[in-house]
This record gives structure tokens, C-alpha cells and sequence, in this order.
């Protein structure tokens, strides 16, 4: 078993790190009023980072699962500015996976290369004010007619909603089909009917906008819709198995600049004739911070690994959001109190990264859920 990185990876991994720095290292974290803005999208998009693990014949880099994630940990370290990285992360591996696998040919072929090169923001709507985590109770209904479906609902959390220039919506086609009752559909923000709401204000993540999503009596086309009707429920839980095995590779590059702060900090900074870093009650909590970082990365990583040789991930794609999210969260409550003072001034931003880790347990299926799913898995 080799942990080590291959040439090609190393290479990538600092030439992606130079580049983002050189275009995207000045992009410091967003008051809670403000979000990117559409240069700073296109700035991302062409250093490739729009389009991964997309198809190279439609513009993209055709990166597995485990290149992607490695690539978005050099963004989430590179960057400065996470809710820039989280909004690019949501649009490639919750929108853009989708169509990728379910779209038709023709759809793909037209879709595909404007998100791959930024051109078009995709947003990802599910949530709803009564379906969070029970994604199984949508409220937004889709009645079929001869020229597609009429969509109707409100979704209540979108992430790049505000930007977004075609929303991933799941709605209910038959409710009395349960699991197989839900669709998946491509809707074009200029459709008849869509309204999309201001940016909410958010604690943490403020780069990334997000808002809520009305649709009244929208007709979708045939051809747009994702996969066969009442296949949603399965192509939400595809796009949500690389969504949690890559996107959390953010928080690994973030947690990896944070580790190194905290270290530089406990060698300069002197107490009582000494560097903090010489007490244990300093050098502990960093030291923990390195075990949860490294286990948090080597779990990623293997969920990573076993999606793109098409094995079953679901125990270990859980396992790994899990561990990130709580890692990211542990960590930097650890780096507030390593910088002390300092640390609670957003002029530092290390109170920036921990906002930014707290929606972690929440997005992508809350951690609540995912032990669960570990537990079924165990046959429990």
C-alpha cells in the first residue's frame, strides 16, 4: 500500500497551488453582506477548477474522484476565501455530476462545456422549510403535460442561488411512489415562473451566496428532465456520493493552512519567558489537531479511492464527512484559543475559519444522518 503521491499529482498539486495563489490569493473573507462575484468565477474557471471530473470532450479535466479532491484541497489551502471554493466545489460535484451521468447526449453535449469554463453557475435546490434532512417529504410537485412539466414549490436553501444561471431541482412526480416518486430536473433561471430570492445572511461561508427558490406553474422541457421520471431520489444520492467524498476536501486544505498558522504562532509567540509552544497546554491541542487532520484526510481519501475503482462507498463516504466536518470544527475552535485574543478578530482570520467549518456538519446530509447510514451499514 503507497500513501505517497505520484509525480503527476505533485506536479498538478503545486503548480494549481502557484496559479490560485497568483489569481485568487488576495480574495480575503467576505463581510456577511457580500459574496463573489462573477470575475472571480471566471477567474476559478480558468484555472480548470469549474470542470474536474468533467468529461475532457466537453471542456472539462476528466479527474477521478481522487484527483478531484486533491485538487480542491490545493483550493481550499490556496484560496483565502472558502465560501469561493465551496460555491465552485457545490457546482461541479452536485449540479454538474448530475448532468454529467444523467442528462441526455444532446443536453450534456450543450450544458456540459459552459459549466466546465464558468460560463453558466449551477445551484443545487432540494432543501425545503419541511424537507431537510427527510428529503423523501418535497413539497414542490411537477405535473407531467405534452410539452414537459409544470413545477410549482419553494425551496429554502440553495447555495449560489442568487448567481446561478440553472438550478438541479428535485420535485415530486408521483406521490404516491415514495422513493420513486421524485424527479430530477434542469431549470433555467429566465424560465416563466422562477423567482429567486436575495442572498441570505449566513454566519460563516459568506463568499458563497445562497437563497431561496420559488417556481410557480414553471414549464420544464421534456429533454430536460434528469434521468427517467422518478429517478431523482437516485441521481440526488449519486451526485451527494461524490458531493461528500470530494467537497470536504476543502476543509482538509483549510484545516492544513490552519495547523500551520497555529505552529508558526506557538514558535514566536512568548509567555513567561518562554515560547507558548513549549507548554503542553499549548503544544497538546496542536498536536491533536495534526491526528485529526491526517485521519480525517486518510478516510477522505479511501471513500475517494474506492468510488473511482466502482465500489460500494456509502459506509465510507459517511465516515469521512463525518470525520472532516467535526475535525474542521474541533480544529478551529482549537486555533481560536491557540491565538487567544487574536484569534476572536476577524482581522486575523481565524474566527473566519471556524464560521466557515460549522455548516459543515450540517450540508451534504448532517452528521446525525450519516451515523446512521454508518450503522446500516453494519447491519444495524
Amino acid at each position: 500500500m503507497d500513501f505517497a503521491l505520484t509525480s503527476e499529482q505533485r506536479r498538478r498539486d503545486e503548480e494549481l497551488d502557484a496559479a490560485i495563489r497568483d489569481r485568487l490569493g488576495d480574495n480575503r473573507p467576505f463581510a456577511a453582506d457580500q459574496h463573489f462575484t462573477r470575475e472571480r468565477w471566471r477567474a476559478a474557471a480558468e484555472l480548470g477548477l469549474t470542470g474536474l471530473c468533467l468529461p475532457a470532450e466537453h471542456g472539462g479535466q476528466a479527474l477521478g474522484a481522487l484527483d478531484t479532491a486533491l485538487c480542491l484541497e490545493t483550493f481550499g489551502r490556496a484560496c483565502p476565501d472558502t465560501g469561493l471554493v465551496f460555491g465552485v466545489a457545490a457546482h461541479l460535484l452536485a449540479c454538474a455530476v448530475a448532468v454529467r451521468d444523467f442528462a441526455t447526449d444532446e443536453v450534456a453535449a450543450r450544458l456540459l462545456p459552459r459549466l466546465a469554463n464558468g460560463e453558466v453557475i449551477a445551484a443545487n435546490a432540494i432543501t425545503e422549510d419541511d424537507a431537510g434532512s427527510d428529503t423523501g417529504a418535497l413539497g414542490m410537485k411537477a405535473v407531467g403535460t405534452r410539452d414537459g412539466y409544470r413545477l410549482t414549490g419553494e425551496k429554502s436553501f440553495s447555495s449560489n442561488a442568487p448567481l446561478a444561471d440553472v438550478f438541479v431541482v428535485y420535485a415530486v412526480t408521483d406521490p404516491a411512489a415514495g422513493f420513486l416518486g421524485t424527479t430530477g430536473f434542469l431549470v433555467d433561471r429566465d424560465l416563466a415562473g422562477v423567482e429567486v430570492g436575495p442572498p441570505l445572511v449566513k454566519a460563516g461561508l459568506h463568499g458563497c451566496p445562497a437563497g431561496r427558490l420559488t417556481l410557480t406553474d414553471t414549464l420544464v422541457a421534456h429533454d430536460r428532465v434528469l434521468g427517467e421520471p422518478g429517478q431523482g431520489s437516485v441521481i440526488f444520492q449519486h451526485s451527494m456520493g461524490w458531493e461528500r467524498a470530494c467537497l470536504f476536501a476543502i476543509y482538509l486544505g483549510l484545516m492544513d493552512v490552519q495547523l500551520r498558522s497555529c505552529v508558526r504562532h506557538a514558535r514566536r509567540r512568548r509567555q513567561f519567558g518562554s515560547r507558548i509552544g513549549d507548554f503542553q497546554a499549548v503544544a497538546h491541542p496542536i498536536a491533536e489537531m495534526r491526528q485529526r487532520l491526517d485521519s480525517a484526510r486518510l478516510l477522505l481519501l479511501r471513500a475517494c479511492w474506492l468510488i473511482d475503482n466502482g465500489r460500494n462507498a456509502v459506509t465510507e463516504t459517511s465516515l469521512a464527512k463525518i470525520a472532516v466536518s467535526e475535525a474542521a470544527i474541533a480544529n478551529g475552535l482549537a486555533a481560536v484559543q491557540v491565538f487567544g485574543g487574536s484569534g476572536y478578530l476577524a482581522e486575523t482570520g481565524v474566527e473566519a475559519q471556524l464560521r466557515d467549518a460549522l455548516p459543515s456538519r450540517i450540508f451534504s446530509g448532517t452528521n446525525e444522518i450519516h451515523r446512521t447510514l454508518v450503522a446500516r451499514g453494519m447491519g444495524l
